[in-house]
């Protein structure tokens, strides 16, 4: 009798208990007046955001959007780390339908925004790319004016955040190989391209 009763409860247990995407929309949900005016207490907010997104997975990240209409752009994201990405998949496709929100998954193709690490800055314009075959994949040779190979790492991170917003957290990680860094002036076989103009070619080009 004993034994039918702890197997019982153990089913019990294992029926009531929530997936961690659940219990994080139900967070959300009750929560969701606090995350929508985020900027009365943004510190306090992510901080607590984070929390709820790392119990469902450690590599899981987010941005949100302005506010357009009465609704607001929530993006899960895994920070382009590909372990993360079924987490983003997984919490997305459990998403709630909720008048104020729209839920992207992956951060999405937006306008690359002036960015700066250390003592270097980089504008969009800064920036030309040459796309070339790199296995199933593309490869990118970014070429930036004002490049010191002292300050690689600086370039490079200011590059690929530039890339990522241009193509997308998703191409970038899953339809990207190479990515080389080169001074503005140095010469190139393939053609380049202006950011503006990359993510139109970036899909031609592997249609092709």
């Amino acid at each position: 009798m004993g034994l039918v009763l702890l197997m019982a409860f153990s089913l019990f247990a294992s029926c009531t208990k929530k997936e961690p995407e659940v219990e994080f929309w139900n967070w959300f949900t009750k929560n969701q007046d606090m995350l929508f005016s985020f900027e009365k207490d943004q510190e306090r907010t992510f901080r607590k955001l984070n929390e709820a997104m790392h119990k469902v997975h450690p590599d899981l990240t987010f941005e949100f959007g302005p506010v357009t209409n009465g609704t607001r752009e929530f993006v899960i994201s895994a920070d382009g780390l590909k372990t993360g990405f079924p987490a983003v998949e997984s919490l997305y496709a459990s998403a709630p339908t909720l008048p104020r929100w729209r839920f992207i998954k992956f951060r999405p193709r937006r306008p690359p925004m002036e960015l700066q690490f250390g003592d270097v800055t980089m504008k969009p314009a800064d920036i030309e790319v040459a796309v070339e075959a790199d296995g199933d994949k593309a490869g990118f040779t970014v070429f930036v004016q004002g490049f010191e190979k002292s300050k690689e790492k600086q370039f490079s991170q200011a590059a690929y955040i530039m890339l990522d917003q241009a193509i997308g957290e998703y191409d970038m990680e899953t339809r990207v190989g190479f990515i080389t860094i080169r001074p503005f002036d140095a010469p190139s076989q393939y053609r380049r391209h202006n950011l503006t103009s990359l993510p139109t070619m970036f899909d031609e080009f592997m249609k092709r």
